[in-house]
């Protein structure tokens, strides 16, 4: 969420980076300073009142102790008349603030004047790639024919126990599965972030917290009957730690990492882009996450962006970097990178992670802040990535490492299945 400090202060700059976004609700920002003038005043006046009131109180007590009842009698009258103002001003007061923050949480987070304009994927600025897009034969097989052939996840089973989007993983599949999440989790631990282990539900403020609540509830999957939700990302329950926390600037960046299940009701009918692995209900992620002083974040930002782009060389997956246009960012972030892998047999590109310094946009939401050395508090920055998210990195493993004796796994992720070869 955007401060009110901000918009006041630099309203032009607030309206040209949401221009970015698409976003061209001009009136809808000087509408929210318009009331906030007005709570302004109103808690100007609530505060003179209040001194006032007490200034009265002393009075009435020296007056009633040296016996002049009728003064105080008719002080008491005032100070009543005052009272009841005060209470009719606090009560204006909470109807102010209910107002802005419900207009607030209507802005998006004011993107980065680098963001390239535009209003879709195909406005995306690729900003690097690499890695040898391998040459498959004419007779090679997409994921969801390779893992039926070798029986390692089964999309019909899962259709049968759940539904469509929840597969099961079988034999090699799941160690597939586990192998990965432990060789991500330990570059994570090698990069310095700390793991951590999250409930895969959550409460309305953490979901609120980082953006999903309001914007998102019909992606998310909920339990209405207690009020939580299954997350979608570890992203809202890592970053929530620090929900109503001042952190000492001595011990950033925090860094954390988890591994989780999440669950999103993904849009898309049944064909190719939405094939087997390539859009799921239910999936598996491991994530990173930083909160960073302000004047640090984009340095964190390019470090998780090499963090990303290290894993995909060790899986030796060809892969490029997309800088994402206004138009394709999500409505917390103010820049973000995506990861796609080169699926051979698919010949496509799969978004494989989403690399995104959100700035102090939730942060404000959560209340972190930070207590800088020379005794400033002012708000944290949040970043989080995809480190990376599991089925479309199995699905361009698969495809392109396929030969004509089974699917080769790449070297450095044998020593944590355990073999080197699906046959």
């Amino acid at each position: 969420m955007l401060t009110i400090p901000y918009l006041r202060s630099s309203r032009e700059e607030a309206i040209e980076r949401l221009a970015i976004k698409n976003f061209h609700r001009t009136e809808l920002i000087d509408e929210i300073l318009q009331l906030d003038d007005e709570r302004r005043l109103s808690q100007h006046e609530n505060d003179q009142i209040l001194a006032e009131t007490n200034t009265l109180a002393k009075e009435i007590g020296n007056l009633m102790k040296s016996g002049r009842r009728e003064e105080a009698e008719s002080l008491k009258a005032r100070n009543a008349e005052l009272k009841e103002r005060s209470k009719a001003l606090d009560e204006k007061l909470i109807q102010l603030k209910d107002q802005i923050q419900t207009m607030l949480v209507e802005i998006p987070n004011a993107p980065h004047l680098s963001v390239p304009r535009g209003r879709s994927a195909a406005d995306n600025l690729i900003v690097h790639q690499e890695g040898e897009m391998p040459a498959l034969p004419a007779d090679a097989k997409p994921h969801w024919d390779l893992v039926a052939q070798y029986d390692i996840i089964d999309f019909e089973l899962g259709n049968k126990v759940t539904g469509a989007g929840f597969p099961f993983y079988k034999g090699k599949g799941s160690r597939l599965q586990r192998a990965l999440i432990n060789f991500f989790l330990d570059k994570a631990n090698e990069a310095g972030y700390v793991e951590v282990q999250p409930p895969l539900l959550v409460n309305e403020a953490s979901a609120y917290g980082t953006g999903q609540l309001p914007d998102k509830e019909g992606q998310m999957y909920a339990a209405p009957l207690d009020g939580l939700y299954l997350i979608p990302t570890a992203e809202v329950p890592v970053t929530n730690i620090y929900r109503d926390v001042i952190v000492q600037e001595a011990v950033l960046p925090l860094k954390n990492a988890a591994y989780s299940n999440c669950f999103r009701r993904e849009a898309g009918s049944w064909g190719k882009h939405v094939r087997g692995l390539n859009r799921l209900h239910q999936f598996d992620k491991v994530e990173i996450v930083q909160i960073a002083h302000p004047d640090h974040s984009y340095e964190a930002l390019e470090a998780m962006r090499e963090h990303v782009a290290g894993l995909l060389r060790s899986l030796e997956l060809p892969f490029r970097i997309v800088k994402l246009c206004g138009g394709d960012m999500s409505f917390a972030s103010a820049l973000t990178y995506d990861f796609e892998v080169w699926s051979a047999a698919q010949q496509m590109w799969l978004e494989v992670s989403s690399v995104s310094n959100f700035e102090s946009f939730q942060a404000n939401r959560m209340k972190l802040r930070i207590k800088e050395k020379n005794g400033n508090i002012r708000l944290a920055h949040t970043l989080n990535g995809s480190a990376l998210a599991l089925p479309r990195i199995v699905a361009a493993m698969l495809e392109n490492n396929q030969k004509s004796d089974g699917i080769h796994i790449p070297k450095a992720l044998q020593a944590y299945t355990g073999f080197a070869l699906i046959d």
